[in-house]
């Protein structure tokens, strides 16, 4: 492959070389560098892909793209971009033959929501017959290949290498959930959306290695929307129209409010032993009744956004509701069967805002208590935890303070910060250190009618403690401890 057919959407300066030379490999992590390869000159947030350029040359790069300036010798060739993660994603998309122009491509962003209704999305279209790839925040789907996620949307060469593995795999369509980190890096650029999705906004990923502000935040998620056919938007949302008002997108609107195109009404939450679901009736472009195995409003948004989307793939209204009814989604309000007096819940709620929310939803539900059981990660912000503690300590019965992933930090010392916000409150509590005795003293005490949630952790299968992920699962942790009670 010649270097100008990798830059042949980008505008660029030849500093010195050849942009006509043929090209091994394309590359971004310099210890990864082959002979012949182009290597893409990254400036990230922990090192900067330019302090290798020697280094890179000598392991025989033919190339470099760079931003900036570089003292390597003559006999490589330099281009200069305007930024080099733009000349990524575009370069990435060349280098593997633009699997994303064979593709339906579905992009979710939102602060919440995300993650759930992209695993409904992949149902409902999987239930009409269509083979559906996913890229998100548990994992990549490609075929019935699973790959771990590190980040909620991948680089940007990955995120063409899973295309072009879906295309081999004879994936027809895409459903990935697009953060606002990764609409700002630019590891989205260049890709040709068919619909765009706005779940929803609230104040998250404002700090220093990420949004310097909300208007910067709200800005990146806007993004999407200026590479979209079509963009469907949470009209209840107070922010929807901030998103959208740059848009160059046809627009459509779900919501709970008359006003929009896809409307819920006569919403019902059901309430059985060990069991908490919803149902409603969808109006305005589709009309038909859903029932969804899980809780709250939210989960109304969740699935109404997927019924926005599979509309457009022409899903008769009675496959959607077959596919609403049975999907799930791990760690995302995942009902564990304990008992028949009271209901055990799996959940990622990691900050105080997705607690919050969470514990809100399951009061609609006039539970006798709630039980939150959750901690903190370490080597973050010690306000997360504070603000933790102190929502449980509003909104639930009774907490459990454990421990999450400590990381490099001692695990009590987390939870003497959750114990702080506890105390701005008169909620009970207690603190339980080992996280499966913290499971084990919540099943022990469980009475009927409570509704016991196990926030923090949900789709991981691991906690990290000094650098190392040791395994730990919350749904094998519990099945240990009904083991132990019984026998």
């Amino acid at each position: 492959m010649r270097l100008t057919q990798l830059l042949e959407h980008l505008k660029y300066e030849v500093v010195k070389g050849n942009d006509g030379i043929e090209i091994t490999e394309l590359i971004n992590d310099s210890r990864k560098v082959t002979e012949g390869s182009v290597f893409v000159c990254i400036s990230g947030a922990v090192s900067d892909g330019h302090a290798y350029a020697g280094e890179v040359a000598a392991k025989g790069a033919a190339a470099l793209i760079v931003e900036k300036e570089v003292a390597v010798s003559e006999d490589i060739t330099v281009i200069r971009v305007q930024d080099t993660r733009y000349a990524l994603a575009l370069m990435s998309a060349a280098y593997f033959g633009y699997p994303a122009d064979h593709l339906k491509i579905i992009g979710i962003t939102g602060t919440k929501g995300k993650t759930t209704t992209t695993y409904m999305v992949k149902s409902i279209l999987e239930g009409a017959g269509r083979k559906v790839g996913l890229i998100g925040t548990i994992e990549a789907v490609i075929g019935g290949r699973s790959i771990p996620a590190n980040n909620t949307t991948p680089e940007s060469y990955t995120i063409h290498q899973y295309f072009a593995e879906m295309v081999k795999a004879g994936c027809d369509s895409v459903v990935m959930e697009v953060s606002s980190q990764g609409l700002m890096l630019h590891r989205t650029a260049g890709i040709p959306f068919e619909i765009g999705i706005f779940t929803n906004l609230g104040e998250d990923h404002i700090g220093p290695n990420e949004h310097k502000d909300f208007e910067d935040y709200k800005r990146c998620k806007g993004i999407l929307f200026s590479q979209c056919r079509l963009g469907i938007a949470n009209v209840d949302d107070p922010w929807y129209e901030d998103v959208f008002q740059n848009a160059t997108c046809q627009v459509e609107t779900f919501g709970m409010s008359e006003k929009a195109d896809l409307c819920a009404t006569d919403i019902e939450h059901i309430t059985k032993p060990g069991y908490l679901g919803v149902r409603y009736h969808v109006n305005g472009l589709m009309d038909f009744d859903v029932e969804i195995d899980i809780p709250g409003d939210f989960s109304v948004y969740n699935s109404l956004t997927a019924i926005a989307v599979c509309r457009h793939f022409n899903v008769p209204a009675e496959k959607i509701q077959k596919a609403l009814k049975v999907a799930k989604v791990r760690g995302r309000i995942e009902m564990v069967k304990v008992s028949d007096e009271f209901t055990m819940m799996i959940d990622y709620a990691h900050n105080a805002m997705s607690l919050e929310s969470l514990l809100h939803t399951l009061r609609d539900y006039h539970p006798q208590r709630i039980v939150a059981v959750f901690g903190c990660g370490g080597n973050r912000s010690r306000t997360r935890r504070y603000e933790m503690g102190e929502v449980s300590g509003r909104m639930a019965d009774f907490t459990i303070i454990t421990s999450d992933n400590p990381r490099f930090e001692e695990p009590e010392a987390i939870i003497e910060d959750i114990v702080t916000g506890m105390k701005k409150t008169k909620g009970e509590y207690i603190s339980i250190c080992d996280r499966k005795e913290a499971i084990r003293y919540a099943i022990e005490h469980g009475r009927p009618g409570d509704v016991i949630v196990l926030a923090g952790k949900g789709h991981e299968t691991y906690q990290e403690i000094k650098g190392v992920k040791y395994d730990m699962d919350d749904r094998i942790l519990i099945r240990e401890v009904l083991e132990e009670i019984r026998s």
